[in-house]
């Protein structure tokens, strides 16, 4: 069974995701939709895509439709997936999922009310790699993990206008790249830290643009985050344990290998990204939308709220809000 997606939005993302659904057996890439009809006409034709639509709407009542990822800036995640959903759609949201924790779990609600499945788009959690780290946490490799250490950064030029410091599209880099580390530690931990602290600097225009935060789990179970739109990061990241520990080389949220560091012995899990990762979590959705799942185990509704959540108390200790929150 072929299934028949349409996307929300024509952005970059959207074009990254578009190119790589096409690599996707039994996947049709069938409408897309605009604000601007002759964006989406420009995205269709670059995509082969059939149905244009010059609204969101549209889109989303499109009865030839089985699933629509939300490829909008963060502020509009909550609305626009709240509407395919009453619309009868099966969405795939990007990450963040939403502005804070309420918009989230409205958006859970409403999936769960309607029988619809849902997801955060967290392409990360689906790729081999990650995937084999995970195995080897749960299979004690490692023995029981104490210490997670994880980085994602980049040096953005300062523009206001720009969707990562502008507050009006939920600028910053928490929410942007920060998401990734903290769904990291998530998957690694499996459940919320007790504590957290934070230290952040913010940009001219009111949002975070580079922090530090840390995570206490249990008493003897640590994560250290750090997250920039200022300067260039190693992206790496390490898990520690008391039999070992697994190294993800640089862009660990892209991960093409994972290292299994034991006894001095090396243990190198390589696997391609298949073209920037997204076709792993869209073979997800197909996969659930079949078995008629509303959620993926890999990536629960229950965890993604929760990583809201933790992100909107590191929020609260900024004293940082947004004006679509108000």
């Amino acid at each position: 069974m072929n299934i028949r997606w349409g996307i929300l939005g024509t952005g970059k993302i959207a074009n990254v995701f578009a190119n790589n659904l096409k690599q996707v057996a039994l996947a049709d890439l069938s409408a897309v939709g605009s604000r601007d009809l002759s964006r989406a006409k420009s995205f269709a034709k670059d995509h082969s895509i059939a149905k244009p639509y010059g609204s969101y709407e549209e889109l989303a009542k499109d009865t030839k439709i089985d699933v629509i990822y939300i490829s909008t800036p963060h502020p509009f995640h909550c609305e626009n997936t709240l509407m395919c959903l009453n619309h009868g759609k099966a969405v795939l949201c990007e990450k963040p999922f939403a502005i804070n924790a309420e918009q989230a779990g409205q958006m859970i609600l409403t999936a769960k009310k309607e029988n619809l499945f849902l997801m955060e788009a967290m392409w990360t959690r689906f790729l081999p790699a990650i995937i084999k780290t995970k195995k080897w946490i749960d299979k004690g490799k490692i023995g029981t993990v104490r210490f997670v250490n994880v980085d994602f950064g980049f040096q953005a030029s300062f523009d206001e206008h720009h969707r990562l410091f502008n507050p009006q599209l939920g600028g910053g880099a928490l929410l942007d790249v920060g998401v990734y580390a903290l769904a990291f530690c998530s998957m690694v931990f499996e459940k919320k830290p007790k504590e957290i602290k934070s230290f952040v600097k913010m940009a001219k225009t009111g949002v975070d643009e580079q922090a530090v935060i840390i995570l206490q789990y249990d008493e003897d179970q640590l994560a250290t985050i750090t997250c920039s739109t200022r300067v260039d990061t190693p992206n790496e990241a390490m898990i520690m344990g008391t039999k070992g520990r697994i190294h993800m080389p640089a862009k660990f949220w892209g991960a093409e290998s994972a290292v299994l560091i034991k006894k001095k012995q090396n243990r190198v899990r390589k696997a391609p990204l298949g073209g920037k990762g997204f076709v792993y979590e869209i073979e997800e959705v197909n996969r659930c939308l079949r078995q008629n799942r509303l959620q993926s185990e890999y990536m629960p509704l229950n965890e993604t709220l929760a990583i809201m959540e933790i992100m909107d108390d590191i929020r609260a200790q900024w004293n940082l809000s947004y004006p679509t929150e108000k």
